[in-house]
């Protein structure tokens, strides 16, 4: 692509771009390879992509829907950032992020931190527990039968 048309291209469609230019081995071509090796993904599938707000779920998140994309076979992918109790400044961040790249995830409230620091006794452990029951739990109501963490 030519240096006229990259400028002109959002900064979410510059990140998508770079997957299959800058990252096209590093990131891309192993995401895909992993798939393929471990027989991860089939047709018709439905997956829900668990976003936490950090660059690595947001990556995959950006991996999964250029997948769909371009994908040999259908299957379908739901977007999920489970909010454990962000302060309003860190989701607003996730959220611009989640505009920029254009992936369409569902924001789900819960209390969870509220109730982990509720605790004295190992509330970290508390925390990724419940985090991981309602990942399932709306996973379930989803009617997805993967999902991506």
């Amino acid at each position: 692509m030519n240096e006229k048309k990259i400028e002109k291209l959002t900064k979410g469609e510059i990140a998508e771009h770079s997957l299959i230019t800058t990252y096209k081995f590093r990131i891309w071509r192993m995401f895909t390879k992993a798939l393929k090796v471990y027989d991860l993904l089939h047709e018709n599938d439905k997956v829900c992509v668990c976003i936490s707000g950090g660059k690595d779920s947001m990556l995959m998140g950006l991996l999964f829907k250029h997948l769909q994309q371009y994908s040999d076979f259908p299957f379908e992918v739901r977007y999920l950032v489970m909010n454990p109790g962000y302060n309003d400044i860190n989701l607003q961040i996730i959220k611009n992020n989640l505009e920029t790249l254009k992936i369409p995830a569902t924001i789900v409230n819960t209390d969870i931190f509220d109730i982990a620091n509720s605790t004295d006794k190992k509330p970290c452990y508390l925390c990724a527990k419940m985090s991981r029951g309602a990942l399932y739990r709306i996973a379930k109501e989803w009617r997805c039968h993967k999902i991506a963490l």
